[in-house]
């Protein structure tokens, strides 16, 4: 039992500095693309947050079983080099003890990424696509950068002049789409305010010009004004557009369409994926006792970028039709637990074992 928790002790010392550099290497790349879009006036400030939390908690899934991996490869590579595990395969430890030892922390781990990947992550798609929907139908003219294009839900927006500080624009153009119908405004000067009974935007419109045009037929109608106000808060409450990545787990359980079995694939392979990544890194982190430091890294990364990119793939292939629902995804698990497999049976990797 010491031995054990010994070894488990080394793996999870690595383990969480790797999840924690992943987790801020990630988040970093997620804030610079969010904030641009929050420069650019496509989402508020208070959006940019929330959707970046969301997105972590998201690729917590794919972070955890990569941290495990390298933690395994990295924790034992270090043991052989330090001559540990030779001394204790010197002293009648079996090599099952190692194999015992991350398999237990690689079970805990795998329980931790079920509860993301069946029920966590798609909680967190939802709310990810609701903020993003939400962002677009709701205007604001202070988030706009003149001579530029925007769309916000079935709205485009552009202005040639902002004011940023009085909240108001010149020369603006909207066009807003409809199911039979397409209409055109065009103002001198627009200006944003808050209705004090109802307290929702308004956008008020000073000498302009209203066009709408039917889809169905030539008719068309043409509005000259002075004076025009247009609600900005959505009428209605949004309804978000369905993503297979949000669905709940138990609904596509029942589902005959391949995106969706693919999905629930993707997300049951999830669990198992961690145990047998944290296996594969035993044979990988075997190395000599003078052997460099992370000599058996740079195998690993190459290893595991093949594995995730044609599980990424056979994803896609199961969604297109192009390979069978069964095993689909399951190709991927089953092509790394016969590597897992031929790996640990090799005779090298029994240095403990006594030559007759």
């Amino acid at each position: 039992m010491i031995i054990q928790r010994y070894i488990i002790r080394e793996i999870l010392k690595p383990a969480a500095t790797i999840c924690a550099v992943l987790v801020c290497i990630f988040g970093c790349y997620i804030s610079t693309r969010y904030g641009e879009d929050a420069i650019q006036g496509l989402l508020p400030g208070s959006s940019v947050f929330q959707l970046i939390l969301l997105r972590i908690v998201i690729a917590l899934e794919v972070l955890l079983p990569t941290a495990l991996f390298f933690s395994v490869v990295i924790a034992l590579s270090r043991l052989y080099r330090d001559a540990e595990l030779v001394a204790m395969f010197a002293c009648g430890i079996n090599i099952t003890r190692v194999i015992k030892s991350v398999f237990l922390v690689a079970l805990a781990g795998s329980m931790l990424v079920a509860c993301l990947s069946l029920f966590l992550r798609p909680w967190a798609w939802h709310q990810f696509f609701q903020i993003k929907a939400e962002a677009e139908a709701n205007f604001d003219l202070s988030r706009m950068t003149e001579g530029k294009f925007y769309k916000t839900g079935n709205r485009t927006i552009f202005a040639g002049k902002i004011d940023q500080q009085r909240n108001q624009a010149s020369q603006i153009f909207i066009e807003t789409q409809r199911a039979n119908s397409r209409r055109l405004i065009y103002s001198d000067q627009a200006i944003q305010y808050r209705d004090k009974t109802t307290g929702k935007p308004v956008l008020l419109f000073q000498g302009g010009h209203l066009y709408e045009f039917s889809n169905i037929n030539d008719n068309g109608l043409i509005f000259e004004f002075e004076s025009s106000a247009m609600p900005l808060e959505p009428k209605q409450i949004i309804e978000q557009e369905y993503k297979v990545k949000a669905a709940a787990t138990k609904t596509l359980f029942h589902s005959s369409n391949l995106e969706e079995r693919a999905e629930l694939q993707w997300r049951l392979t999830a669990p198992l994926s961690i145990i047998l990544l944290a296996l594969l890194g035993i044979p990988l982190s075997r190395s000599a006792p003078r052997q460099g430091k992370y000599a058996n890294t740079f195998g690993a990364i190459g290893i595991f970028a093949v594995y995730y990119n044609f599980s990424v793939l056979t994803k896609k292939w199961m969604a297109q039709g192009v390979i069978a629902a069964l095993p689909g995804i399951w190709w991927g698990q089953l092509l790394l637990a016969t590597l897992v497999w031929v790996l640990l049976l090799q005779p090298l990797f029994f240095p403990f074992k006594r030559k007759r």
